[in-house]
Formats: C-alpha cells, structure tokens, sequence
C-alpha cells in the first residue's frame, strides 16, 4: 500500500461534468497524483466495488463524491466511501443540493416511469415493458438499481465535510482544495470552499446595475441582443447572481449570458430561489395584478428556472401527489 494520502472520486446522479473539471486541472493534475494515491476514480481507471470493500476504515483521506441520488446503488456507494474515508467532500452543484436531477421531484416516481416507457412520443413499447430491479434469465439472476421515489442532495444521505459548488466546480477551487486538505490547513467542518460573497460582488458588470432596477418584463437569452457592458438584470434578463454565492469569478456574465445560480446561496440565504423572487420582484415596475403578470410571462419555468439547480435543499423540496 502506497505512504502517499489516499483520494477517491465517485460519481452519482450527474452529467459527468465535475469528472470533466478534474482533468481541466491540465498539468496540474500531475501535481495531484504525484502527491495523493486515487484509489478510486471509476470514470478514468479500472477499479473495483470489492477492492473499496477490503480496504480498512478511514483509510481513505478524501473522498470527493460529485452527482445527487437518485438510486439505491448510488445510497449504496455514498455509505461506503463515508465508512471509508476520514473526509468527504460534496462535489458541484448536484451532489451539494441536487442539481438539474433533482428538478424530477416535480414528478412521481410512477409518472416518470410510465412517460419515459410508455408516453413520451418517441417510444414504441406496445407491451408497455419496463426494467426491473431483479429478473431472472435461464438460472441467471440479473439486478438494475432500484429508481428512489425522490432525488436527495448527498448531506441528505451521509455526513459531509465540505462542499465545493458549481455546475462544475472551477479548476482553481478544485486545486486549492486539494493543496488544503494535503497541507492540513482544513476549515470547520461544513464550509462551502469558495468565497462568501454574492456573485454580483465579481461581476465586471456592477457599476452599470442601477439602484432601482423598475423592472417591465423578462427576455430569455435567445429573444434578445445583449449589451456585453450593461447589467443583465437591468437587460430584463433573469440572472440570479444577486442570491447566488461568487467563486467562479463571474464566467457566465462575463461570457455575455446570465447567470444560472450553480454555486449556490450564500451563508446568509436559506432559500436561494425565494431570495431571488424577494430581491428582484419587488423591483417589478407594474403595480397592478394584470401588469403584473404579463412580466412574469417572460419567466415560463419558475421552478427550471429559480430552482435549477437545487430544488432538493429548497423550502419547496419536492412535489406530493
């Protein structure tokens, strides 16, 4: 067994866009593996459930787990790697409050199933089949995972260290972290490791955000032609960087398009979709019911938009039937 720390990385219910953020640390990452040993990275290299399995309690020093969950299989592996390892980090925007996945806890688990099988104009499955969790063909037993009835952040299942956000987290977050936890130098259990400050505060768009915004309606990206200059709020557009926490030094705005919330709220906001909806909808010029809502008009998926990425961590959380 290696003397180097060991790291592991897993992925649960995600796009495979935090594994992505990995290798951007480019040459970086040769720092990485010169000073950790990955004892787990199934995305990149060949390793197995059982080799997990054998190894000793908290023998792992990190366990950076990226994607909510969503299945029995993905409870499964979040409980092993917090057995295993001394710290766990919740990695990007999925894994620390559910993501673009979690936006399915509109939805029974029935009703996804019978669209996605029987339903959805693309598919032709006259016997109406579905998969399930175990079946057995000519003495063979053969298992899928199990569909959870909701989508749950990874502090929803186990313990959690520390968090990294994004949708995914930026090279530079990722590397600091990393030098954090190997040179020892780790904050109080629970902190977000990035900066506390609204995204607005790094936006090179600021000055131009006027003190009353006296909003008339909402655009979305593709109805507009977007001044590279002008505060995007003050374009009519919904970016959420004043309820969503900096970090990312602003890479959406600063490449002309709003910004989507992915890092998340600030310490000081419970509900990142409500704070919004607070903030800004009290600058909407209309008074009256029916100019009210000809505004809101320009916003035709509150939830997909407001709560994009962390639905399972809202007040809201999911949707009962």
């Amino acid at each position: 067994m290696s003397d180097k720390p060991a790291v592991a990385f897993y992925w649960c219910a995600s796009c495979g866009g935090c594994e992505e953020a990995v290798v951007d640390l480019a040459e970086d990452i040769l720092k990485v593996v010169e000073a950790v040993d990955i004892v787990l990275w199934p995305v990149a290299m060949d390793f197995k459930k059982s080799d997990i399995e054998a190894r000793p309690d908290k023998s792992i020093a990190a366990a950076f787990i990226n994607g909510a969950v969503r299945t029995s299989e993905q409870e499964e592996w979040a409980r092993l790697l917090r057995k295993k390892s001394r710290v766990v980090v919740s990695f990007g925007a999925c894994a620390n409050s559910g993501g673009i996945p979690a936006l399915a806890n509109q939805f029974g688990k029935e009703q996804i199933l019978k669209y996605v099988y029987e339903d959805c104009p693309g598919v032709d499955n006259p016997g109406k089949t579905r998969p399930k969790v175990k079946s057995v063909d000519e003495g063979r037993v053969l298992t899928l995972p199990e569909l959870h009835g909701m989508v749950r952040s990874l502090d929803q299942v186990i313990d959690v260290e520390y968090y990294l956000p994004g949708c995914p987290p930026t090279p530079k977050l990722i590397m600091a972290a990393v030098q954090a936890l190997l040179a020892g130098k780790l904050p109080p259990k629970g902190t977000v490791l990035s900066p506390d400050i609204a995204l607005c505060e790094e936006c090179r768009r600021k000055d131009s955000k006027p003190s009353d915004l006296s909003l008339t309606g909402f655009k979305r990206p593709h109805q507009v032609q977007i001044d590279p200059e002008k505060c995007l709020l003050a374009q009519g557009l919904v970016c959420m960087g004043p309820a969503t926490r900096g970090g990312c030094e602003a890479l959406c705005p600063g490449g002309n398009m709003p910004c989507t919330g992915c890092f998340g709220p600030t310490s000081r906001v419970k509900d990142q979709g409500a704070k919004f909806v607070s903030s800004v909808f009290s600058n909407i010029a209309p008074k009256d019911e029916k100019g009210i809502d000809a505004v809101l008009d320009g916003i035709p998926d509150p939830i997909g938009t407001f709560y994009r990425y962390g639905l399972s961590k809202s007040l809201l959380r999911r949707k009962l039937n």
